[in-house]
């Protein structure tokens, strides 16, 4: 028996229309036929299922019938609308289940004998006890790919512990990093990094995972751990004399952790500028007026001595930008051809002329929403273009849908079925 809430059905959509001046071509893109069972909630897992569903996949999202609690983060119009869930769950179809009861259960079961992979941030203890658990799931689905995105690798001291990006931020050291580059206190980077950095890790995890099932002909399990990711993002850039055993010194990036590395401030505003090898130290210094420093003080003299001496001559370049406006400054950088670009609010990226130029939004109706802006994705594919979306589900809108089709398949299946 099939255990199902209807919460409430959606109308069919309207025709996206394009606001972008020049709208990428759509197709059923790379992962066409790739069906998806996403045990996800919050971010890091709804991110990857949302690419993965941008890239083809059919994606399923299982939701308790309260729903993924984020749906009522942020701007919205509606209740279980919120602009945050709305960005990461495009493209889906959304299924209630409530999986503390054995039809839901079992239902799940017969949806994943039906789908290529199974990917969850539920804890591996809560699956283990709702049975649904890898070792479980496999002995009916051997050939599906089985991603869990968890706090900690399960193997280690940190395996229980709870994990929430800013739980994780710090367990790597961002904060420690943005005091030491300048904030007067410890702080977290006001994105949520370790939830977005750990969902780009899920998705290769799984286009490498179904990769090496078309070469085996079984799935697997493959565990994606936060921690471990932020930790090799970080130690990346900051690892330094602790590459080497025993360290040739201490750990950090001095280039990244200087105060001086900042936007500058001129005349009248500010302005980023990337003054890196020597050919644009020898134009900034001649356009500026100074084309003997680089002869005539050693810390300039070469990348190896700049980078040693990083402080000075960032403080140095600090110094010489307050005396012109910006515009001056961009006309004269860009005659030299050193890099540099204003700096951006959120806002200003929506409005900006290159994003909207490419495609990167796109605007829509949305059947209950109304007028809505979404980003595709940043990549593009000269064979199989990446798919349109469907608009992003309310809560249960194709629970009978899909568990009707669910009962069907698992009806004319024969006995011990295999997964796909």
């Amino acid at each position: 028996m099939f255990s199902m809430w209807i919460i409430w059905r959606m109308t069919t959509p309207a025709s996206p229309t394009h606001a972008a001046q020049t709208t990428p071509p759509h197709g059923p893109g790379p992962l066409a036929g790739v069906k998806i069972l996403d045990l996800t909630a919050v971010l890091m897992g709804p991110l990857a299922t949302h690419i993965l569903a941008s890239l083809g996949a059919d994606v399923t999202k299982i939701e308790s019938p309260d729903g993924d609690n984020i749906r009522d983060i942020g701007s919205k119009r509606n209740p279980g609308m919120g602009h945050i869930f709305m960005q990461v769950n495009q493209g889906k179809k959304s299924v209630v289940l409530d999986l503390k009861t054995p039809e839901a259960r079992q239902s799940l079961l017969q949806l994943a004998q039906q789908h290529d992979v199974l990917i969850t941030n539920v804890r591996p203890a809560a699956m283990k006890r709702l049975g649904l658990d890898y070792e479980t799931v496999k002995l009916l689905c051997p050939r599906l790919i089985y991603v869990s995105c968890v706090g900690y690798g399960q193997t280690g001291l940190y395996a229980a512990r709870p994990a929430y990006d800013d739980l994780i931020q710090g367990a790597v050291g961002v904060p420690w990093l943005m005091q030491q580059y300048g904030a007067p206190e410890p702080c977290y980077a006001p994105v949520t990094l370790a939830d977005r950095v750990t969902g780009l890790h899920a998705v290769y995890a799984v286009t490498a995972a179904l990769y090496a099932r078309e070469k085996t002909g079984v799935g697997q399990h493959v565990e994606v751990p936060m921690f471990e990711a932020l930790a090799q993002f970080v130690l990346g850039d900051h690892i330094a004399g602790h590459s080497f055993t025993p360290p040739l010194g201490a750990a950090g990036y001095q280039r990244l952790l200087t105060p001086n590395r900042k936007p500058y401030k001129t005349k009248d505003g500010y302005l980023c500028v990337l003054i890196y090898n020597d050919k644009h130290w020898t134009n900034f210094l001649q356009a500026i007026g100074d084309p003997e420093r680089m002869q005539q003080d050693a810390r300039f003299a070469t990348q190896g001595n700049r980078a040693d001496n990083i402080d000075a001559v960032y403080a140095y370049v600090v110094e010489a930008m307050q005396h012109r406006g910006t515009a001056e400054w961009q006309t004269l950088l860009d005659q030299a051809d050193i890099p540099n670009t204003r700096i951006n609010s959120p806002e200003d990226l929506v409005n900006d002329p290159h994003l909207n130029q490419v495609g990167f939004f796109v605007e829509s109706q949305h059947p209950t929403e109304g007028a809505i802006r979404t980003m595709r994705t940043p990549t593009r594919w000269s064979g199989t273009p990446t798919a349109a979306l469907s608009p992003y589900p309310g809560l249960g809108e194709h629970t009978e849908e899909v568990l009707r089709h669910a009962k069907e398949a698992a009806a004319s299946t024969p006995s011990n079925p295999k997964a796909r």
